[in-house]
């Protein structure tokens, strides 16, 4: 089980025992206060009975009386219901316990994302390192099959060596290493490295004539900046 389910299944138990013992709160509370009420309006009675006694006693009228001891009660009855119930002790550490576990779970989805963010970066830095130290193994390629004149392309030799290149290049394309387009387009140095200037008609303004050495990007992120020339 990992981590996640186990909080989820804690926070599941402690949400089902909360709702348990609230009932068992709420029961007793009712409880209370309906023997609250009835011990109130026995004492109301008692009280409006001794009033209308001691009025006759003194002569004074019942009625009045009652009304006192009628007053009297309501006076009693707020005292004892007016004030609200304080929260149980148990439903607040129910509570405290809930919020505590609730931030924990947060900070533990924080911790996996950071941690998983981390990771990935770790991972394209490694990538980019060794990518970084083949590119060269790729450079020689392109060099030696650049050398190999028309007669010498039909030999075994030639086309093996194609053959690998050609198989090298397919599977850095596949784990996300492009080569960066540099003749024709435009400078940028974003993806271009100029180490040359030069007036040339045949080419527009700030336009990249001549590639020097190819340039990569791995999951658009440059790995090396293309060594250019540049027109005008």
């Amino acid at each position: 089980m990992s981590n996640e389910e186990m909080v989820k299944e804690a926070v599941e138990e402690a949400k089902a025992k909360a709702a348990q013992e609230e009932a068992q709160a709420e029961n007793a509370s009712e409880d209370e206060e309906a023997a609250a009420e009835t011990a109130g309006s026995d004492e109301a009675e008692a009280a409006e009975d001794s009033s209308a006694d001691e009025a006759g006693k003194d002569g004074e009228d019942p009625d009045s009386a009652n009304e006192d001891a009628g007053d009297a009660s309501k006076t009693e009855k707020k005292k004892l219901f007016g004030k609200k119930n304080k929260k149980d002790k148990k439903d607040e550490k129910i509570d405290e316990l809930t919020d505590r576990l609730t931030r924990q779970m947060a900070e533990f989805d924080n911790f996996r994302k950071r941690t998983e963010k981390e990771k990935s970066q770790m991972y394209e830095i490694g990538a980019k390192d060794i990518i970084e130290k083949i590119l060269p193994v790729v450079d020689n390629f392109e060099r030696g099959l650049s050398s190999v004149t028309e007669e010498e392309k039909a030999t075994p030799f030639a086309e093996g060596m194609e053959k690998i290149y050609k198989q090298l290049m397919t599977t850095l394309e596949a784990i996300g290493v492009k080569p960066i387009e540099a003749v024709g387009k435009e400078f940028d140095p974003d993806f271009h490295n100029a180490v040359m200037h030069v007036e040339d008609e045949g080419f527009g303004e700030n336009i990249i004539a001549e590639e020097f050495q190819k340039g990569y990007t791995y999951r658009d992120s440059v790995v090396r900046h293309s060594m250019v020339k540049v027109a005008n």
